[in-house]
């Protein structure tokens, strides 16, 4: 992979655990903190979790323990969600379900829609068959162009495709749409991602702006590049950054599974909880925060 010799510079994190502290852990009724989707917001970093349906605000800084955290419920749902993005012109929230069953045998994401003080509003599918129930959807964001809105959704497989093809890397995704009715938003364009990016899978998405971040879990990568204004090209190969390693070049933060950007040389990435099987140097970094300063 181009730059992949490229390594993220880690600026601050925390346990999600110790910035939301004991009183706000017994509200959400769980101590596993599956964070699969982290958003920068002027009022803070909002995140979803793929275990639970409910949203929490944090300070950037990431204090520990946060005394302004919040926890928000979502009554109407009962399954987690995959990421998270902002309209910035009205407050409007968007959490996504990675994949559901729309019709017998045909699996779609749906996206969840929220007012400004985070009450939900409706739910809306995007258009589009996935290959599997678990090959869906693994984040969003959210743009205008035009005077038109847009959800840009990022696939896991590559080539839009589960099982061996989905993991052959070179054939990222991601797939736009515009709203066209209260039950769905309708598929407009495609975005291929650089055939020089051979990530196995793809987990997170952030768009500010024409700069584009999409994060790798299984790669342990973060891509970076800039959309055409004109059109949903890509404008050219980007570059490709390490997740730290420790010290004898070993994988760490290995469930790192949401991005959002910062400012334009900072992101911060979300993880997931780890595996039983995955080694304690996963499992330190796991149910984390993590800001990391681009190279």
């Amino acid at each position: 992979m181009s730059g992949a010799r490229d390594v993220l510079v880690l600026v601050r994190e925390a346990k999600l655990a110790d910035v939301l502290g004991r009183r706000l852990i017994d509200r959400l009724g769980t101590d596993r903190l599956e964070a699969s989707g982290v958003l920068t917001t002027a009022q803070g970093l909002w995140v979803v979790f793929d275990n639970m349906p409910h949203l929490v605000r944090v300070d950037a800084a990431l204090p520990v323990p946060d005394p302004q955290a919040t926890v928000v419920h979502h009554p109407s749902e009962s399954q987690g969600f995959e990421d998270l993005a902002l309209d910035v012109a009205t407050g409007r929230f968007f959490t996504v379900i990675e994949a559901q069953e729309r019709y017998p045998e045909v699996w779609m994401a749906r996206v969840w829609e929220f007012d400004a003080d985070v009450h939900p509003v409706r739910t809306r599918w995007l258009d589009l068959d996935l290959p599997s129930e678990n090959k869906g959807i693994e984040g969003i964001s959210h743009l205008r162009r035009g005077g038109a809105e847009y959800l840009l959704a990022l696939t896991e497989g590559n080539h839009g495709a589960d099982g061996a093809l989905g993991r052959r890397g070179g054939g990222g995704r991601i797939h736009v749409f515009t709203p066209q009715d209260d039950e769905s938003w309708r598929h407009v364009a495609t975005i291929d991602l650089p055939a020089s990016l051979a990530a196995v899978d793809y987990s997170g998405i952030s768009v500010h702006g024409n700069r584009i971040a999409v994060l790798s879990q299984c790669s342990g990568v973060l891509w970076t590049g800039y959309l055409s204004p004109d059109n949903w090209d890509i404008m050219d190969q980007g570059r490709t950054c390490r997740l730290p390693p420790d010290d004898r070049g070993r994988v760490v933060y290995g469930t790192a599974e949401g991005v959002s950007w910062l400012s334009a040389n900072t992101v911060v990435i979300a993880s997931d909880r780890a595996k039983h099987e995955q080694p304690q140097r996963i499992r330190a970094k796991d149910q984390s925060l993590h800001v990391f300063r681009l190279p």
